[in-house]
C-alpha cells in the first residue's frame, strides 16, 4: 500500500514557528527535531503527542530449543499476565503516563488471557494456535501464517479510535536471537556483530546463539525479500510490529520505537518504506550492542541513551514524555512578537 507523502510544507512552516518563539534558535535541540519529524509524518504545523497507544507484539521463538536463551520459553506466556495484571514494566509505565496498552498474541502457548482492565487488554489471534518453526532452519513462519500474522497487526491497530502516536514494542523469549537473524540477512554481516547477551547469556550462550544465527542466515539462500526474511528467520512478533507500524504510517502516526528487536524489523519494513527514517522516531539506544548498528543501518537518532535492554516498549514509554514536552513547546511559547521580547538584529 502507498503510504502518505510527508507533508515537507508542514515541516518548513513548523521550523518557521521554532524560529519565532522566544528562544535562540536552535537552543531546544532534539526537541525542536521532534516537532519538525512530527510535522511532516501528521500533515499538522502544530503536530500532537496525543493520544498515544502501546502496541506489544508477543510470540513464542521455537529456536530456545538451541539453548539461545537464559530464561526459559514459558517466561512470554507468565509476562503477558503480568502485563494485563499491571505487574510489568510497561504496565508502570503507560499507567503513569496515561497510555492505553494492547498485548498482540500471536503465537504464545498455552495462554491465560486475562480480562481486559485499567486500560490494559490482551489480543489473541487465532494463529497463535499454529505450531511454530525454527528459524534456526529459516523456517520460522509459513508464507500463510506470516499472512494471518500481517492481517491481525493491520487489525489491532485499526480497532484503535485516535491515534498520534503508536509506542512499538514486543516480548518473547528468544526474539534477540531472531533479530540478530534478521540483521545479519539484510545488512550482509556476520553473526559475531549482531549477536548479543540478549537476556543475560554467557559467553557459551552467546557462542551457540551465534552459531544458531550463522545457520540461520545459510538456510535463507539468496532470499533477501524483507517480508520472507521476516517471516523465516525472524517470527511472528517482527512481522507483527512491521505490519503495525506500516498500518500506523497508513493513519499519519507517529511510530515511536523501542529497542533492538523493533529495530531489526523496521530495519526490514524499510526494505518496502525507503523513507522510513524519516517516518518512525527510535526512543532509545539500548544496551544490546547491535543496536546502535541497525540504527546508523537507518541514519536514525535516538532520543534517549540509558543503558536500557528490557523490551516491551520500555525504552519507547520511557521517551513519550520527550514528544509531549516537545509539542506542549512548540504550541505553548510565546513567540518573540507576542512577548514585545527583542529578536535577533
Amino acid at each position: 500500500m502507498t503510504l502518505p507523502a510527508l507533508d515537507h510544507d508542514a515541516t518548513a512552516r513548523a521550523r518557521d514557528r521554532q524560529a519565532s518563539l522566544t528562544k535562540p534558535r536552535g537552543s531546544l535541540g532534539a526537541l525542536e527535531d521532534v516537532v519538525a519529524t512530527m510535522a511532516a509524518i501528521q500533515g499538522r504545523v502544530r503536530p500532537r503527542s496525543r493520544p498515544a497507544t502501546a502496541l506489544i507484539a508477543a510470540s513464542d521463538h521455537a529456536v530456545t530449543k538451541h539453548g539461545v536463551s537464559a530464561y526459559p520459553a514459558e517466561v512470554t506466556r507468565a509476562m503477558i499476565d503480568n502485563l494485563a495484571r499491571g505487574g510489568a514494566a510497561a504496565s508502570v509505565m503507560c499507567a503513569s503516563l496515561g497510555v492505553p496498552l494492547v498485548v498482540l498474541d500471536v503465537g504464545v502457548a498455552a495462554p491465560r488471557v486475562p480480562p481486559q482492565r485499567d486500560g490494559r487488554r490482551v489480543i489473541r489471534d487465532d494463529v497463535a494456535d499454529v505450531a511454530l518453526g525454527d528459524l534456526r532452519e529459516a523456517r520460522a513462519v509459513s508464507p500463510d501464517d506470516a499472512q494471518r500474522v500481517r492481517r491481525a497487526a493491520v487489525d489491532a491497530v485499526s480497532a484503535i479510535d485516535e491515534l498520534a502516536v503508536l509506542v512499538l514494542g514486543e516480548i518473547g523469549i528468544g526474539n534477540t536471537t531472531a533479530a540478530a537473524a534478521v540483521v545479519s540477512a539484510l545488512l550482509d554481516i556476520p553473526a559475531e556483530r549482531t549477536v548479543g547477551p540478549g537476556t543475560g547469556l554467557d559467553g557459551e550462550g552467546i557462542a551457540r546463539k551465534r552459531a544458531v544465527v550463522s545457520d540461520a542466515v545459510a538456510a535463507l539462500g539468496g532470499d533477501r525479500d524483507p517480508w520472507s526474511v521476516l517471516a523465516r528467520v525472524g517470527g511472528r512478533d517482527l512481522l507483527a510490529m512491521a505490519a503495525a507500524a506500516h498500518a500506523a504510517m497508513q493513519r499519519r502516526a507517529v511510530v515511536l520505537a523501542d529497542g533492538y528487536v523493533v529495530a531489526a524489523s523496521l530495519l526490514a519494513l524499510s526494505r518496502v518504506v525507503p523513507d522510513l527514517g524519516a517516518r518512525v522516531i527510535f526512543g532509545h539506544c539500548s544496551a544490546e550492542p547491535a543496536h546502535r548498528l541497525v540504527l546508523d543501518a537507518l541514519g536514525a537518532r535516538p532520543l534517549l541513551d540509558l543503558g536500557m535492554r528490557l523490551g516491551e516498549a520500555s525504552g519507547a514509554l520511557a521517551a513519550l514524555p520527550l514528544l509531549d514536552l516537545a509539542c506542549a513547546l512548540h504550541e505553548g511559547m510565546a513567540t518573540f512578537a507576542e512577548a514585545a521580547v527583542p529578536d535577533r538584529e
